[in-house]
């Protein structure tokens, strides 16, 4: 269990979030969402260990992050940051294999090689694992950081708009790996995610950001209505069920 209890958050004077409580459970997909500026990549970054928590608390089952070497709890987390354009002579071979820095040695073992080939064939980068991430398209570098967190065998996915740049395709594939890989290996994932039905088809569990770190948490079913988006997001939606029970969500447009 990951959890942050009564954090606040700040960029310098600014508060971004100010007394949040949650818990992500393992083997759960939560999904954080909310409008630009509502705090969400920066909650990402603190549970990583990345952004100092203003007040409040942030714990793995019994470990407390203030109490905790900074490497050893990093050590425990596959992190994607939503920023990844900087510019890399490392190929997709060589990105992949980071992700397991800590156990890698001057020799690579070949099972780590293995792996990593298998996760890059996973994902459809078999081909292109020896070009630079200078040579790929930005959905192919997504993918490639995205196995590289994988590589880590995380106790905790935190995953910052890991489909962003990808085609309806590879969304759902990537969205489908995420979940799967979560119950199979009982992982804590807290994922960023702007597509509202994304979030709804493959999360157990949404966190709804907004203004002022004001938070709503629940099951999509239960946490998406019309008057929350219309006060959240400043839109007017329909919201409805697919033939499988999951919510869709449809904007009818924006609120002035």
């Amino acid at each position: 269990m990951l959890r942050a209890s009564d954090v606040t958050l700040a960029h310098g004077e600014l508060r971004v979030a100010e007394g949040l409580t949650l818990e992500f459970a393992a083997g759960e997909v939560t999904a954080l969402v909310g409008p630009n500026g509502s705090g969400k990549s920066t909650l990402l970054r603190a549970l990583f260990g990345d952004h100092r928590v203003t007040a409040g608390e942030i714990a793995l089952d019994d470990d407390r992050l203030a109490a905790t070497a900074l490497r050893r709890w990093q050590a425990r987390i596959g992190y994607m940051p939503q920023e990844n354009r900087g510019r890399s002579g490392l190929t997709a071979m060589e990105t992949v294999l980071m992700g397991a820095l800590g156990r890698l040695t001057f020799h690579v073992p070949e099972d780590q090689l293995r792996r990593a080939a298998t996760v890059l064939d996973q994902f459809g980068l078999a081909e292109v694992s020896h070009r630079s991430l200078d040579a790929l398209s930005g959905g192919q570098r997504q993918l490639a950081f995205f196995a590289q967190s994988l590589l880590r065998d995380p106790r905790v996915m935190l995953l910052d708009e890991p489909v962003s740049a990808l085609d309806l395709r590879h969304q759902q594939l990537v969205m489908q790996d995420v979940r799967r890989l979560c119950r199979e290996r009982g992982i804590v994932t807290v994922v960023v995610l702007h597509d509202l039905n994304l979030a709804a088809r493959f999360a157990d569990r949404v966190v709804v950001l907004g203004a002022g770190g004001h938070a709503v948490a629940g099951s999509p079913a239960d946490v998406f209505d019309e008057a929350l988006l219309r006060r959240v997001y400043g839109v007017e939606a329909r919201i409805g069920a697919d033939e499988d029970g999951f919510p869709w969500i449809q904007v009818r447009g924006a609120r002035r």
